[in-house]
């Protein structure tokens, strides 16, 4: 059963288009990685999920409602049921860990201060970061503030997760870090959740299915095995991370040739 439906979506930016027919569902519980290059429209069609950006053709479909149809208060009550993971983790500065999990559960629920904090506590457990409710943002590394996020992101309990590039700017040990935890939450809770990423190592760690924007189209949608071995030139490029091919519109600069060691005379 799919969840997520995107139907024949177009998106432009005054004569640019950034999105063009793109076709993609999702299924209840799957986790779909979306690959392409730095300005292939991968945010802007997170950005059209959650309806803060509307297509000018197609649209998107949540558990059958049409984003774009729905009124500002059906939109505001469905962007509940979806949780948001900024690549950078959009962290409040000003306020404490506990304070930045809590802050969708004081706007949006009716708990109680100490079933809040019971809250925080259960979705902290859950990213690993268990007994840090009274640090700040500027004592966090890299991949805490992102685990914290995450923490914010489940604490309405919804049933779709969107992960904005997740481990950039992460080392190696930290990016394996998120990926299982995304899993885990997938395993633990049941998200459906949609992943953009550059990460080859770990889009194949985290993805049931993986798609791949090119010119504004999804070149392909498959199951990481059979991506991997799809002869598609673009597609075995992308993989490879060579210049040389179709995935650059513009010709790649020319191969750097070591100057030659000068010997000095024995």
């Amino acid at each position: 059963m799919s969840v997520i439906e995107i139907v024949k979506l177009t998106k432009s930016f005054g004569a640019r288009t950034v999105l063009s027919d793109v076709n993609l569902s999702v299924e209840k519980g799957e986790s779909m990685v979306i690959l392409g290059g730095s300005g292939s429209g991968k945010t802007v069609l997170l950005r059209c999920i959650i309806g803060l950006m509307r297509p000018e053709i197609g649209h998107v479909s949540i558990d059958g409602k049409v984003i774009k149809d729905l009124s500002r208060a059906e939109l505001f009550e469905e962007r509940k049921q979806v949780g948001m993971c900024f690549q950078m983790a959009a962290l409040f500065d000003s306020m404490s860990v506990a304070e930045n999990v809590a802050f969708p559960l004081k706007r949006h629920t009716h708990l109680s201060p100490s079933e809040i904090a019971d809250r925080v506590e259960e979705c902290l457990n859950m990213v690993g970061l268990k007994g840090t409710q009274l640090q700040r943002p500027s004592a966090l590394s890299g991949g805490m503030k992102r685990r914290v996020g995450f923490a914010r992101a489940i604490a309405l309990q919804p049933k779709i997760l969107l992960f904005d590039e997740p481990t950039t700017g992460l080392d190696p040990v930290m990016t394996d870090v998120i990926g299982r935890i995304i899993m885990n939450l997938k395993a633990t809770l049941g998200i459906t959740s949609i992943t953009i990423t550059h990460d080859l190592k770990s889009a194949f760690a985290i993805a049931d299915r993986i798609a791949l924007l090119f010119e504004g189209k999804c070149l392909a949608v498959q199951d990481p095995k059979d991506f991997r071995e799809n002869p598609d030139e673009v597609i075995q490029q992308f993989l490879r991370g060579e210049a040389d091919g179709p995935f650059l519109q513009d010709p790649p600069p020319p191969a750097i040739t070591p100057a030659r060691q000068v010997l000095a005379p024995a």
